[in-house]
């Protein structure tokens, strides 16, 4: 018998905690397959799709439980793809978007280029770029190739892509409307697009300042996951906001432990902090600290933002956060990369026209 959850809008989906070990199984099934050499005949083929739905999977567990060595998995299988297939389209869209995870935009931008020209009808480019364009703020832009990606996409996706753009731009209004209608869309029994749904609406509240809204959308996503690591975050940090330090670090407990993003170790530092048990605070803002060094040096497009959120809190060096949050500005001109900037402005009481 399959467990299942109920949400309050009576969706049923397979338990999350059952479906995340599904997803390992599958994820360690294709990784033991073989990439053949040459070029790429009808057996081939097929192993290359599978090898680009392993990239998938990966980007998705890594996204689930907080795991970066997911994220720098996938890419590694998908840069063995290219390298075996140069001119598959299949396998460059599958490395442009582990690119496009670890924020090296151009890079990936080329591959979906490369993807083009090698096969002009591949489907995905269109939601692929637009994904990019939003990354990087360029919003309307990326409305228009989400408009022409939706009629190879299904109805969940095409609006689910819609109502995170709409929250990302803050067009809230019509970010609420697009995240209820693709919930109302939602077909199938995996928890996970709709746990990522109601994150991402969370993150949307959250960005608003309503943290009671976000916290029902966060919540809402780990009873489908409960292992859902982002969430689980977010949800301490409404606790730190609400001044809650020991409801916040026992949500960061567990995760802080078994992830290798900094993220959480940072936030568990700041909650017991809060509870005046600094020598054990000290502990994980060290451990983040070496971490986010790491991270900054092995893929700095993707993680300078986060250290310098990092640096303004439980680091406690503005001036490092500062820098580090200009030279994401200038990669990203974003709500979030202004926002940033202006805080750590604000910390080190700086005037700096010229990053506006």
């Amino acid at each position: 018998m399959t467990a299942t959850v109920m949400d309050r809008g009576d969706v049923r989906t397979t338990d999350g905690t059952l479906a995340l070990a599904n997803l390992t199984a599958q994820v360690d099934m294709l990784a033991g397959q073989a990439l053949p050499a040459g070029s790429p005949d009808s057996a081939a083929h097929r192993v290359l799709e599978q090898q680009a739905a392993l990239v998938d999977l990966l980007t998705l567990r890594g996204h689930l439980l907080g795991c970066v060595a997911d994220y720098e998995l996938a890419f590694q299988v998908a840069d063995r793809m290219v390298a075996t297939a140069p001119h598959s389209a299949i396998a460059l869209s599958a490395r442009a978007r582990t690119r496009a995870t670890l924020h090296r935009f151009a890079d990936a931008w080329s591959d979906l280029d490369a993807a083009h020209r090698a096969e002009p009808s591949v489907d995905g480019l269109d939601a692929d770029r637009s994904a990019i364009l939003q990354a990087v703020g360029c919003y309307e832009e990326a409305e228009l190739l989400l408009q022409n990606a939706a009629s190879h996409q299904s109805d969940f996706a095409s609006l689910s892509a819609q109502a995170v753009l709409y929250a990302e731009r803050g067009s809230i209004a019509e970010a609420v409307q697009a995240f209820a209608a693709a919930h109302d869309a939602h077909r199938g029994v995996s928890p996970f697009p709709l746990a990522q749904l109601d994150f991402r609406r969370g993150v949307m509240w959250m960005r608003e300042g309503d943290l009671t809204a976000a916290h029902e959308a966060f919540d809402a996503a780990r009873r489908r996951v409960p292992a859902y690591a982002p969430a689980t975050g977010h949800l301490a940090e409404i606790e730190l906001l609400r001044g809650d330090a020991a409801a916040a670090a026992g949500y960061l407990r567990p995760v802080a432990e078994t992830s290798d993003d900094p993220e959480y170790a940072a936030h568990l530092a700041l909650a017991l902090r809060g509870l005046g048990q600094h020598d054990r605070a000290r502990v994980w803002r060290d451990r983040a600290k070496r971490r986010y060094d790491e991270l900054v040096r092995l893929h700095p497009e993707a993680y300078a933002d986060h250290a310098g959120d990092f640096w303004l809190g439980a680091g406690g060096d503005p001036g490092r956060a500062l820098r580090l949050a200009q030279w994401t500005l200038v990669m990203r001109q974003t709500p979030r990369a202004r926002a940033v900037v202006e805080r750590a402005r604000a910390a080190v009481g700086a005037s700096s026209p010229d990053v506006r």
